[in-house]
């Protein structure tokens, strides 16, 4: 998806000119060296103090479902296929959240066994990597547990992973039904970030209401698909949005591909991937827990600066960005400015483009 976005924004160069030369020129002229990405992919979990140190003593266990669906296909087109998964980055973030905080966390897929993974090396942090590099971490993922062996009262809560594929396999799985019944009924957090509350969509209590019902609900928003996959309608079963709004949902949008999070009880949902950090840290407030004291990612820094863009302007933004220059991730803000231009706004894809420029200059001369 990133790659795609990038072949925009190159293409975008080229018409107000200066040639193909000029226009990848530029785009690296914007990034960090290929040093700071080989040191960014060998992090190891040792190197990660929160991870490591002042780990509280067991809290109980949380679960974390992710998809089983490795390929989407168009709704009556069985010719037609592109691959999917878990969002690597939604797992990853979560489970260091939530053991950090002294919680252990099962990782559980409706078919059991190696659930298919999206891995976008450009959206990948610290953190991320070393998810990936921890061959202890990797073996739980490899063995996920059946979501029919799963006895829900084993759980403070469920997280409920996000990825296209859980749009396919999550809506009608009774184990996930029962297990967010169980859960929810029972006094217990169940939580759901980006696509991942596809799981909630036909949950109903016992009480015969739909656990969405009038509750305060964060997911993908129809104009964050759509921007991305335009034929999105051909291809999943629903759009989230719309489903959770048939629901009876009172329905939270943020800003496209900025954190949002809604936190409604023993409910806790957040719109995209880069809500996750924040939604896991609520997930331990609401089990009664202060989050454990961490750093910033360079991720976080740079939604936030983003926000801060979208709310206050350029200027405000320029002002903030000067306090810390070191703390963000540059890509992360190129491809805001690319997602800008894709929808044809142009004047702030140019603005997001003024920041990353200001940046790359205050970090080198740092």
């Amino acid at each position: 998806m990133l790659k795609k976005l990038f072949i925009v924004l190159v293409i975008l160069i080229l018409i107000l000119g200066g040639g193909l030369y000029g226009a990848k020129e530029y785009l690296k002229g914007l990034l960090p060296d290929k040093a700071h990405f080989t040191a960014i992919r060998q992090t190891q979990t040792s190197d990660l103090p929160y991870v490591t140190e002042n780990i509280p003593a067991g809290r109980g266990k949380i679960l974390a479902v992710v998809t089983s669906v490795g390929k989407m296909a168009k709704v009556g087109d069985s010719e037609y296929t592109q691959k999917t998964g878990y969002e690597h980055t939604e797992l990853a973030r979560a489970y260091w959240v939530f053991t950090a905080n002294g919680f252990e966390v099962d990782i559980a897929s409706p078919k059991g066994g190696k659930p298919p993974v999206v891995i976008d090396d450009e959206d990948m942090g610290a953190y991320d990597y070393a998810f990936l590099n921890d061959s202890a971490i990797q073996q739980k993922v490899a063995n996920s547990i059946p979501l029919d062996e799963i006895e829900p009262l084993d759980y403070e809560a469920v997280y409920f992973v996000g990825g296209k594929g859980t749009m396919f396999d999550f809506p009608d799985n009774p184990s996930i039904q029962r297990i967010a019944k169980t859960l929810y009924q029972n006094n217990k957090v169940v939580s759901a970030v980006c696509h991942g509350p596809a799981a909630l969509v036909n949950v109903q209590l016992d009480n015969g209401k739909m656990l969405l019902a009038n509750k305060k609900v964060s997911a993908f928003t129809n104009d964050e698909e759509l921007i991305l996959i335009p034929e999105a309608k051909e291809i999943f079963p629903f759009l989230l949005q719309d489903k959770i709004e048939a629901r009876g949902a009172d329905f939270q949008a943020g800003l496209n591909y900025l954190q949002k999070v809604s936190h409604d009880g023993k409910l806790i949902t957040g719109q995209n991937p880069w809500s996750v950090w924040l939604l896991a840290e609520k997930v331990v407030e609401e089990l009664g827990y202060q989050p454990k004291q961490r750093e910033k990612t360079p991720e976080e820094f740079s939604i936030e600066l983003l926000m801060i863009y979208q709310q206050q302007g350029l200027e405000a933004a320029k002002e903030v960005l000067k306090q810390q220059p070191g703390s963000y991730q540059q890509m992360l803000i190129v491809m805001h400015a690319v997602l800008a231009f894709m929808q044809l706004e142009t004047s702030k894809g140019f603005d997001i483009l003024e920041l990353a420029e200001e940046l790359k200059e205050l970090v080198d001369t740092e």
